[in-house]
């Protein structure tokens, strides 16, 4: 890509130059260098989009679900034949990792296969004689039109979160890529071009809050599945609700990793730990950056070595050939503005009595004199309740806190405003077992640094991390994207 591609809108089955009120400039975070321009797209261009979605609907909804499905299949094959291709242009933009791409793809395919299975999962019920020769009957319907608004952190996962249940279950969509990073799911759409799918019923549009706005307002518009922070997450919700449309809305996170005494497999931990710490330079939900440690000795223990394992990371880009597949490597924060206010928190978190025990601020990587680098920053000997710790950073920042006992631990987990998920180290069977039932968030992992569900499973959090009632994946999207609709029915013998 060159500073001179704009990025075009997807409408109708055809790529559009957009009509735009400006342009907004995507960028490599770890060079600085400009790569592509997203247009601002206009509430004329949402109009065409909503409208184009809408006039496919009927056709789509009536098609049969085996013939909806098989374009999903095609669309996982081509996108797993290219999917070097789109990794790397998903590195270039975003800022992560090769491996972390490679792995991002792969989810991309399986929730392509979970949605393929809605012919089993669209599937409603019967129950015969439920009264006097009356038979009561449960189906599943598609609704209409939805939007999805994504974020930037997951340019290709984090769509398909949406695309194909919304598809599969007979309606028809409307993307809006974060402007940030719009080169991956253009790549993606490209090869769904080429399978003709019929128009209008996925389209792709380019632009800022404005046109997110619009698509949430607009009144053809049934639903909106939306992921990013909270503070966002209440106005669409909000708003939604205002509005009578479903509304899927994921936000923030601050999720906590809790080791037990008993734990004995230190090495292995500290990497595990390490690893849900800083992949994708900590800029995902489901990224672990609080530590709790059970009792002083452990305490100390964990803070020593994850702080000695820490520096064994390597700040660079990740294109870099030296690099482009080594596991421990983090690359840059999104933007300046970003790595502005993850340096503005350690000032904070230093003020207000935290040891700065590694400080990742100041990193300079050659070649990349304009990047957005932050290398793996530790805070020990902090307090539920210092803004470190209430606050999502998004960025690779560790805190190690210390609890006198699991109760503790779990209190300090039930007490914070997000609670998108935690995890537990230990192998006492009871003390796992009072963990997840006592814990208050969406997500519990035992042994396990990042408790993702596979697609398979339902993924969303709880309280300020999740601001609606039906989760991702698996069957809650079904549920998300379709009506229930009851029949009850009673027929009497004729001449």
């Amino acid at each position: 890509m060159s500073k001179e591609h704009v990025v075009r809108n997807y409408i109708a089955g055809q790529w559009r130059t957009a009509e735009a009120q400006g342009f907004l400039d995507v960028e490599n975070p770890a060079t600085g260098e400009v790569i592509a321009r997203t247009p601002r797209s206009t509430t004329t261009e949402v109009d065409r989009a909503v409208a184009a979605a809408r006039q496919a609907f009927p056709a789509w909804a009536h098609m049969s679900v085996a013939r909806r499905v098989s374009w999903l299949f095609r669309w996982r094959e081509i996108l797993m034949k290219n999917e070097e291709k789109i990794s790397r242009i998903l590195v270039e933009e975003m800022g992560k990792s090769l491996s972390d791409a490679r792995a991002e793809m792969k989810r991309v395919y399986q929730n392509l296969e979970t949605a393929c299975a809605a012919p089993m999962l669209q599937q409603g019920s019967k129950l015969v004689d439920c009264a006097g020769d009356i038979d009561g009957e449960e189906m599943h319907e598609p609704i209409g039109v939805f939007a999805a608004i994504t974020p930037f952190n997951f340019p290709a996962m984090a769509p398909f979160w949406f695309i194909p249940y919304a598809l599969a279950t007979g309606n028809t969509l409307v993307v809006k890529p974060s402007e940030r990073v719009p080169l991956t799911l253009e790549a993606i759409t490209e090869f769904l071009h080429e399978l003709e799918l019929p128009p209008g019923v996925y389209n792709v549009l380019n632009g800022d809050k404005d046109a997110s706005i619009a698509l949430v307002n607009h009144p053809d518009v049934k639903g909106v599945s939306f992921v990013g922070k909270t503070d966002t997450c209440r106005i669409i919700a909000s708003r939604c609700a205002e509005l009578g449309k479903r509304c899927q809305a994921m936000g923030s996170a601050k999720n906590h990793l809790v080791v037990m005494p008993d734990y004995k497999q230190i090495d292995e931990l500290i990497r595990n730990m390490s690893t849900s710490c800083y992949g994708c330079a900590g800029q995902r939900c489901m990224a672990s950056s609080v530590i709790v440690a059970i009792g002083d000795a452990m305490y100390e223990r964990i803070s020593a070595t994850f702080v000695a394992d820490s520096r064994k990371y390597r700040v660079d880009n990740p294109l870099n050939p030296d690099v482009l597949e080594e596991s421990l490597v983090i690359g840059p924060v999104i933007s300046a503005q970003s790595q502005a206010f993850i340096h503005s928190m350690i000032e904070i978190g230093v003020r207000e009595g935290a040891t700065l025990a590694l400080d990742g601020r100041g990193i300079r990587v050659p070649g990349c004199e304009k990047g957005h680098f932050i290398g793996p920053t530790v805070f020990t000997n902090v307090r539920p309740g210092m803004r470190i710790h209430q606050t999502e950073l998004f960025g690779p920042v560790v805190c190690i806190m210390k609890a006198g006992s699991l109760d503790e631990a779990i209190n300090i987990i039930n007490n914070h405003p997000y609670s998108n998920a935690c995890s537990i180290y230990t192998q006492n069977g009871y003390e796992a077992r009072k963990f997840k039932l006592n814990v208050e968030t969406g997500m519990v992992g035992i042994n396990v640094g990042i408790p993702a569900p596979v697609p398979f499973l339902p993924f969303g959090g709880m309280k300020s991390s999740m601001l609606c009632d039906i989760k991702m994946q698996s069957r809650s999207a079904f549920q998300f994207y379709t009506h229930n609709k009851v029949i009850v029915e009673r027929y009497w013998p004729t001449e």
